[in-house]
């Protein structure tokens, strides 16, 4: 008979390779920033919400917070050093000063906020409870607001009748990360962790019932840009070809004699 703590324990390993893979997942988009040396128009927004995140996560598993919780510092400990990896990144190749400040002073006010939080449990709340819901309650609104991020891709989604911009591999990794750990705080029920990943796995529920209602749709906008493309391709490689028939002059000439085509 296999124990809920080997259950458990089973779920937490399986949890903690998904949520890395989640950690990744922005990958391209840095490769992108890094081939244009130029972070463009992306935000440093999410990763520093991320950061947040993974920080007071990492606070709420250690062991004089909430005992038997080494999961929850490993993948968030992982999070932490992804995510300033991102951070770094963003910094050398954004090209705006006030931006590159700004973001220092978020990162900066993030560790002190920890910081503080870390003091001020370990020297006033002086059981693994009091610690627990204190330290529990704060990671509850980050998560929340973290998961409540991809609403404003969801209204997106629904106006332009189209998942281009929400990544099918994303909503079915978050939709299995948030049934892990879920199911990990369930067989000791910790309410801190069950309510957040319930409610991103219902997140993930609604971004995949959208990609499936808007899947056809998205592929015959994307086939209509790329005929539209062509044709406007055709019409700067052939120059004016049919007012040329019009005009009297010989359409039989070949287009390279009166307009050369462009090198691809």
């Amino acid at each position: 008979m296999v124990s809920p703590d080997a259950v458990r324990t089973a779920l937490g390993v399986c949890g903690n390779v998904i949520s890395f893979f989640l950690f990744l997942s922005p990958v391209p988009t840095f490769i992108q920033i890094w081939k244009k040396k130029s972070v463009g128009q992306f935000s440093p927004v999410p990763y520093l919400a991320t950061l947040m995140n993974c920080l007071v996560w990492t606070l709420y598993g250690l062991p004089m917070v909430h005992p038997n919780s080494m999961l929850v510092i490993t993948i968030n400990g992982i999070g932490i050093v992804i995510e300033l990896v991102y951070i770094i990144l963003f910094l050398i190749y954004t090209n705006e000063k006030k931006k590159r400040l700004q973001v220092l002073a978020v990162v900066l006010g993030e560790v002190i906020f920890v910081a503080l939080l870390t003091i001020l449990v370990l020297t006033t709340a002086h059981t693994y409870t009091l610690r627990s819901t204190i330290v529990g309650s704060v990671c509850l609104v980050f998560n929340i607001m973290m998961y409540a991020s991809p609403l404003t891709v969801m209204k997106l989604v629904i106006k332009t009748k189209s998942v281009e911009y929400m990544p099918f591999t994303l909503s079915l990794a978050s939709f299995g990360n948030g049934v892990i750990w879920t199911a990990y705080a369930c067989i000791h029920f910790d309410p801190f962790i069950v309510i957040p990943n319930g409610l991103g796995t219902l997140s993930a529920v609604l971004q995949l019932v959208l990609y499936a209602a808007f899947y056809r749709s998205t592929q015959r906008q994307i086939a209509e840009r790329k005929a539209q493309i062509g044709l406007s391709e055709i019409v700067v490689d052939g120059g004016s070809l049919p007012n040329k028939a019009t005009r009297g002059g010989d359409a039989t000439t070949p287009v390279s004699q009166t307009t050369p085509p462009h090198k691809k």
